[in-house]
């Protein structure tokens, strides 16, 4: 465990002690229940906004139309093109055929 040492305003420091004193806890178990809750509000999931979805989706369908569309044998030459590069250690020989098996599909 880690020990911080923060400096607080005295209004703020006797706020605190009243919130832990009602929740009959001590000064430090609220001010890391009080920053736990902080944080785990930050990877809430939230709604995204109607408007905001439509602009995502119209700007996505516009990179779409830009990116136009490429033949069978265009992608395959692409493919062929790109940068060979060794698996990863725990990538075994029988991981990698089950995940081709699973492209393949």
């Amino acid at each position: 465990m880690s020990r911080l040492t923060v400096r607080l305003p005295d209004t703020l420091h006797a706020q605190l002690n009243e919130m832990a004193k009602s929740e009959g806890i001590s000064l430090n178990q609220y001010i890391v229940y009080a920053l736990t809750r902080q944080l785990s509000m930050a990877y809430t999931v939230r709604p995204t906004p109607a408007s905001e979805a439509a602009e995502q989706r119209a700007a996505y369908a516009a990179l779409l139309q830009g990116l136009g569309q490429a033949s069978f044998e265009e992608v395959k030459a692409a493919m062929e093109e790109r940068e060979k590069a060794p698996p990863e250690a725990e990538l075994t020989p029988e991981v990698i055929e089950r995940l081709r098996k699973r492209v393949k599909q």
